[in-house]
């Protein structure tokens, strides 16, 4: 029996097989962190520590996504995979929030981002907190591209990636 475009169309967007979800998504991730690693050091930017954390999201993402595609081809793990590499897409995206959430000061950042507070210190605890001071402070964005910083457009980045996870980790194929 022939399948009908609406019968194929159920499992495919846009021409996107969800069994290929692992593949596009790892390397997207992947492509992430090139960016992150062309700014700091083709243009040379520091990274501050929520970026880093962001990285370290990355990385748990692609060995995620690593995993995924050995199990591509066995739908009820791979959507297992696939949901659980979606839920490291959410740390990623966690780790985003909280970063712009710095970068605007709605929230104060860890002390690795801001450093210490120097109230009530003496000299010498002072001049060791202030050669201990993070190079690149989390809460004054290094990078803007149109006024925007990298953690805001990795929001948004990220959300698609996410979305697109749990698309095809809701999807049945029928090959």
């Amino acid at each position: 029996m022939a399948r009908t475009r609406s019968q194929f169309h159920h499992r495919r967007a846009a021409g996107i097989d969800p069994r290929d979800a692992p593949w596009i998504v790892t390397s997207l991730a992947f492509a992430a962190l090139s960016v992150a690693w062309l700014v700091q050091y083709g243009l040379g930017y520091a990274p501050c520590e929520l970026c880093l954390w962001t990285r370290y999201a990355y990385w748990a993402v692609i060995a995620v996504g690593l995993i995924t595609m050995w199990f591509s081809r066995q739908p009820k793990a791979r959507k297992f995979w696939l949901y659980l590499m979606g839920l490291t897409l959410l740390i990623v995206l966690a780790v985003s929030v909280f970063q712009v959430g710095v970068e605007q000061g709605w929230w104060q950042g860890t002390e690795a981002c801001v450093g210490v507070s120097t109230a009530g210190m003496s000299t010498e605890e002072m001049t060791q907190a202030i050669m201990n001071a993070p190079v690149t402070r989390c809460d004054q964005p290094a990078f803007l591209l149109l006024g925007i910083s990298m953690a805001s457009y990795n929001i948004i980045y990220v959300l698609a990636l996410a979305w697109f996870t749990f698309w095809a980790s809701s999807r049945r194929t029928h090959r």
